[in-house]
C-alpha cells in the first residue's frame, strides 16, 4: 500500500485580492530572521532564533510562530500537497510543492521565505464538505491537514467525492463552535486587553447603547459603586442604576453582591457585571431582591452583540468584530411551512 503525501493547509498573508492561481509560489514573513536554512533541524533553535529577533512578542506566540517557520523551511518536502482557500474568489486551491525551501528577500517583498509550487486544482469551496472546510479555517498560518485527507486527495486526483455532511445538523455544530469560539474571544479581550478603568468605560457605553444616561464614578474610592446610570438626562428621576463592575473571572459570592447593596437607597437599583460567574448564594440573593441584577460573562456577551452597532468606533477598535451568519439549528427532516 502507497503511504498517502503529506497534506499541508496554507494561509498566506499577502492574500489580499489577487488571484492565487497566478502565482507559482507559497510564501509567509518574518523576513528578519533572515535564510532560514542556516538555522540548525529543531524547533529549540527556531525559537530561539524567533526571540532574538522579535522580543516583544507575547510568550504564548512564541512556539506557535516558531513552529510555522520550522514546518515550512524543514518539513515540508517536495512532492508534499497544499491546500490553500483563497479569500478572494473562495476557492480551495489544492497543488503539490515542487522546490526545496527558498529564501528570496527583495526590498519590497516581506513575504521572502518561499516554496515553488504546482497548482493542479481549484475547487468552488462549496464541493467540500463543512468539517473539510473547519479544518482548512484554522488560526495558524500553516499546518497539517489530517481529519478529512480524503476529500482533499480525490479533488487532487479528479475523482468524485461526496462532501457527506451537508446537512444541517453538521453545520450547526461547527456554527457553535465557531460562536463558542467568538465568546471565548470577547471575554478575553475584555480581561486583558483593558485596564479595569477602561472596562468601566466599556460597560458605560454599553448602558448608553441600551439607552440609559451614565457616568463613570471616579475611579478610586468609589465605594462600590463604578456607574450611575439612569433614564432622564440629569439623572432626577427614578429609578438610579448604581452599578459595580468586576472584571474578573472568578466567581462572585454573596458577600460581594450585599455590598453592592449597601451602597443603595431603597429606592435605587442595583446592578452587578462581571466576566465570570456568581455563586449560589450570590444568586439567592439576586431572586430575594427586585431591585438587584446580576450579569455575568454569558449575559454580558448577549448585551454586547445585540448593542455593538450603536457602539461609539473608539470602542468597536478596542473590541473588533463583524457581524457574519451562521446556520440555525433548523431540523433536517422536516422542511419549513
Amino acid at each position: 500500500m502507497t503511504d498517502l503525501p503529506t497534506i499541508w493547509g496554507i494561509h498566506m498573508e499577502w492574500d489580499d485580492g489577487a488571484v492565487p492561481s497566478n502565482t507559482k509560489d507559497i510564501a509567509i514573513g518574518w523576513g528578519d530572521l533572515g535564510d532560514l536554512s542556516a538555522l540548525p533541524s529543531s524547533r529549540e533553535a527556531f525559537k530561539a532564533a524567533f526571540v532574538k529577533k522579535y522580543p516583544n512578542e507575547k510568550a504564548g506566540a512564541v512556539p506557535v510562530k516558531a513552529g510555522v517557520l520550522f514546518r515550512f523551511a524543514k518539513e515540508m518536502k517536495i512532492g508534499d500537497v497544499i491546500v490553500y482557500p483563497s479569500k478572494a474568489d473562495r476557492v480551495v486551491n489544492i497543488g503539490r510543492i515542487e522546490s526545496n525551501y527558498i529564501f528570496s528577500p527583495t526590498p519590497d517583498d516581506h513575504y521572502p521565505h518561499r516554496r515553488h509550487v504546482g497548482w493542479k486544482v481549484h475547487v468552488p469551496r462549496a464541493q467540500f464538505s463543512q468539517p473539510a472546510l473547519y479544518e482548512i479555517g484554522s488560526a495558524v498560518t500553516l499546518f497539517q491537514v489530517a481529519n478529512n485527507a480524503d476529500e482533499y486527495l480525490a479533488a487532487l486526483h479528479g475523482s468524485p467525492f461526496k462532501a457527506a455532511d451537508v446537512d444541517a445538523v453538521s453545520a450547526v455544530e461547527i456554527a457553535v463552535q465557531a460562536e463558542e469560539g467568538v465568546e471565548d474571544f470577547i471575554i478575553k479581550q475584555l480581561k486583558n486587553g483593558m485596564s479595569a478603568e477602561l472596562f468601566e468605560h466599556f460597560v458605560a457605553e454599553l448602558l448608553k447603547c441600551m439607552g440609559y444616561f451614565a457616568r463613570v464614578t471616579r475611579f478610586a474610592g468609589d465605594g462600590g459603586v463604578d456607574i450611575i446610570a439612569h433614564k432622564d438626562e440629569l439623572g432626577f428621576e427614578p429609578p438610579i442604576i448604581k452599578v459595580q463592575c468586576k472584571q474578573t473571572l472568578s466567581t462572585i459570592g454573596g458577600p460581594a453582591v450585599q455590598q453592592l447593596l449597601g451602597a443603595i437607597q431603597p429606592s435605587e437599583h442595583a446592578l452587578f457585571i462581571t466576566l465570570g460567574d456568581y455563586s449560589p448564594d450570590a444568586v439567592r440573593i439576586e431572586r430575594g431582591k427586585s431591585n438587584l441584577r446580576l450579569i455575568g460573562g454569558a449575559d454580558l456577551v448577549k448585551l454586547i452583540f445585540n448593542n455593538y452597532e450603536r457602539f461609539e468606533p473608539r470602542f468597536k477598535t478596542l473590541l473588533p468584530l463583524k457581524r457574519s451568519y451562521t446556520p440555525n439549528a433548523i431540523s433536517s427532516d422536516k422542511a419549513p411551512d
